[in-house]
């Protein structure tokens, strides 16, 4: 049984908790939406008595605290993204100043909840909820071990101001990073801001890591063969992951700043970005001298996130709740290298499943 407990905020279907299970960790999952937790509460129902549990706890973060908890000495947290991201309405860029001026008040000891609670979008604040229960956590002299955060590349201001007062708290903190997860063997190019941060033990003063890249990163027209450094495998196509061939993906998306030019890609290269809207990409095969059009299905999106093929995705809003997700593959490499866990044999990292 592993020494290390995660509890994970703002979980969503199970991304990072499938990684923990496969990697042998316990974690429980607060979420607030009830379609990801009905997926999680599946997910839970599949796994065998003796597997290490995934639990799910349906609510607010705001309404919880390290001390419901006292098992745990791991904190995660993929905060929403809507406000910070390109395609959301910019909230949380726009308040940007405002959120960096509140994690300094916190790492000062002030309680800025109130003040929060006025930006325009509630949402934003959201984000604040990971080092305030780190900090909680610190002032009940239980703090955490490691402090695992992610988030689309626009929060990575937010993490390295969180990084700052992680260090002024006692901690290693790795510089946080945008990861490309296509060279972590993920087959689909998405970028995510990464904060991993190690509590300094007396006598064992270890440094906090990000993992290191184990496949090349995606180069439109650029071939997927082994490139120097020899350790880098070629990337991951949609081909591979999804056991299909001979087809075009034609993404919903504009290009090169003009909406109208799709961008487009074969069964050969890495897929799109995988959102909620996955099922908008046209995919194109050619049978019989006829060209076909049709799209990706949940098990088929779920799969470019590497989830297993038979994840059993429940409720509504499916397609959203597998775009919001942190792909598990992701997730052990951070895991593994945040939490120091050993390699296989070989020296790879592995979900153990569908070739992942």
């Amino acid at each position: 049984m592993s020494r290390y407990e995660i509890v994970d905020l703002f979980a969503g279907p199970g991304g990072l908790d499938v990684a923990a299970h496969r990697l042998g960790i316990p974690v429980t999952g607060i979420e607030w939406d009830a379609d990801a937790c009905a997926t999680r509460r599946a997910y839970e129902a599949s796994l065998k008595k003796e597997d290490p549990h995934v639990l799910t706890l349906q609510g607010d973060v705001r309404l919880f605290g390290p001390e419901k908890f006292p098992t745990a000495n791991v904190l995660t947290g993929g905060p929403p993204c809507q406000t910070f991201t390109v395609a959301g309405g910019g909230a949380g860029r726009r308040a940007l100043d405002q959120v960096l001026a509140f994690i300094e008040r916190m790492g000062d000891g002030e309680d800025v909840r109130d003040d929060v609670a006025l930006l325009d979008d509630e949402r934003t604040g959201l984000v604040l909820e990971p080092l305030r229960w780190a900090l909680t956590a610190i002032g009940r002299g239980e703090p955490y071990e490691a402090v695992i955060l992610e988030q689309v590349p626009a929060v990575l201001p937010v993490w390295q101001a969180m990084a700052t007062v992680l260090r002024a708290k006692g901690y290693s903190v790795a510089e946080p990073e945008i990861l490309h997860t296509e060279e972590y063997g993920v087959p689909q190019t998405r970028r995510r801001a990464v904060l991993v941060a190690r509590l300094q033990i007396p006598g064992n003063p270890v440094e906090a890591r990000l993992p290191q890249p184990t496949h090349q990163r995606y180069r439109k027209d650029v071939s997927a063969i082994p490139q120097p450094p020899a350790a880098f495998a070629p990337w991951v196509s949609m081909g591979e992951a999804l056991g299909q061939h001979d087809f075009t993906v034609v993404s919903n998306y504009g290009t090169g700043g003009d909406p109208k030019a799709r961008g487009r890609r074969t069964d050969k290269e890495p897929a799109f970005t995988v959102t909620g809207k996955i099922s908008r990409n046209r995919v194109l095969r050619v049978r019989d001298g006829v060209e076909q059009d049709s799209r990706f299905g949940n098990e088929e999106a779920g799969l470019l996130q590497t989830f297993p093929r038979f994840y059993p995705w429940s409720g509504r809003a499916i397609a959203q709740q597998i775009g919001n997700a942190i792909p598990p593959l992701l997730g052990a490499h951070i895991l593994t290298a945040a939490l120091d866990l050993p390699l296989r044999a070989d020296g790879k990292i592995s979900l153990g499943y569908d070739g992942f």
